[in-house]
């Protein structure tokens, strides 16, 4: 019997591998179908197609980029600036509407009738309205409430807020000796009023700023309830036990509460940072240079929608997919440390 049931296994399995085989080979069969008429009726009507327009000079400018980029490189190189670009604003967007959004839902749950409101009352304002008119409204007041740079507003730090953007000051490396080869820095290139202009420092442009304050204050409303109902899952027993231990409220919450709460926190903040990663496609209406907007003037010079719309889907299923596995292996890193 038992060499009867372990061969049905076997017949079982080899099943349904191949039925799953077949499935896909006439998925792939349909889509090479659909590729080759779609080719096809293009190449009668006179359009061109291919990807061969990557390695062309683009024509275009990109106002903002982390690297040069230059109208007569390619356009492989401008996808590549459009990819930093949204990165750029993806990564630290992901930072900030965590940590802002862990504040927000804590904030929930304080016993302070002040904070608790105050935290409520953000959540409800930032989800309920659209995240383009949120952004419509954070790009005007950056570029139209913000003083002129000429009397730009100087919040301490050195640092200068104008309708030119957010300069600030960034540590310097320059030189060579004994400090530098440890890993320091010399001191810090601090901005300066120069004229009717800031010179010196790092700077961020109001298209960026815009961008990024849209995407975290947004992303942080949503966040900040995922904390919560993590937070209110563990058992009222833990908080107990952490005040028994003499642990204050706020060590309770940060020793034994969020660790545990992790277990259903981090599944949704999952989804939350990938809707923030795809979402940074928005930033083509403030005029921000993302991968968007770079697939857009691409399209206009070459009209080559389906190339440029494939280059566009690939990128941000890559992107989609390693911001899952990141925090798939935080999250398998998390509860193991949380079970020990």
């Amino acid at each position: 019997m038992r060499r009867l049931s372990s061969r049905g296994r076997v017949l079982s399995t080899l099943r349904r591998v191949l039925w799953q085989g077949l499935a896909v080979a006439l998925l792939a069969g349909a889509g090479a179908w659909l590729l080759h008429h779609t080719l096809e009726n293009m190449r009668l009507r006179g359009i061109q197609s291919g990807f061969d327009f990557i390695t062309q000079p683009a024509g275009f400018s990109i106002g903002e980029s982390l690297v040069p980029f230059d109208s007569a490189e390619s356009y492989g190189k401008a996808f590549l600036v459009g990819l930093g670009n949204t990165l750029r604003v993806a990564v630290v967007g992901i930072v900030l509407a965590t940590g802002l959004g862990t504040l927000v839902g804590v904030g929930r749950l304080s016993r302070n009738v002040l904070v608790r409101a105050l935290c409520g009352a953000y959540v409800e304002c930032f989800r309920n309205v659209p995240l383009l008119l949120q952004l419509f409204a954070w790009y005007f007041v950056l570029t139209e409430a913000l003083p002129p740079i000429e009397q730009a507003l100087r919040p301490p730090g050195g640092v200068f807020l104008s309708k030119n953007g957010l300069q600030f000051p960034i540590p310097t490396f320059e030189g060579g000796g004994a400090l530098a080869g440890a890993g320091g820095f010399w001191g810090w290139d601090v901005p300066q009023q120069a004229g009717l202009n800031v010179a010196g420092g790092g700077s961020v442009t109001p298209e960026y700023l815009t961008v990024l304050l849209g995407l975290t204050t947004y992303s942080a409303a949503f966040i900040a309830e995922i904390v919560r109902a993590g937070i209110q899952a563990v058992p009222l027993g833990q908080h107990e036990a952490g005040a028994a231990l003499g642990l204050s409220r706020v060590a309770a919450l940060r020793w034994v509460v969020l660790p545990q709460a992790l277990r259903v926190i981090v599944p949704p903040l999952t989804s939350q940072s990938l809707s923030l990663t795809k979402n940074s496609s928005l930033a083509v209406a403030v005029g921000y240079p993302e991968l968007v907007s770079i697939a857009h003037s691409s399209l206009n010079q070459t009209g080559r929608a389906f190339e440029c719309m494939a280059i566009v889907m690939a990128v941000y299923l890559t992107l989609s997919l390693l911001t899952s596995w990141c925090l798939s292996a935080f999250e398998r890193r998390a509860l193991g440390g949380s079970r020990r």
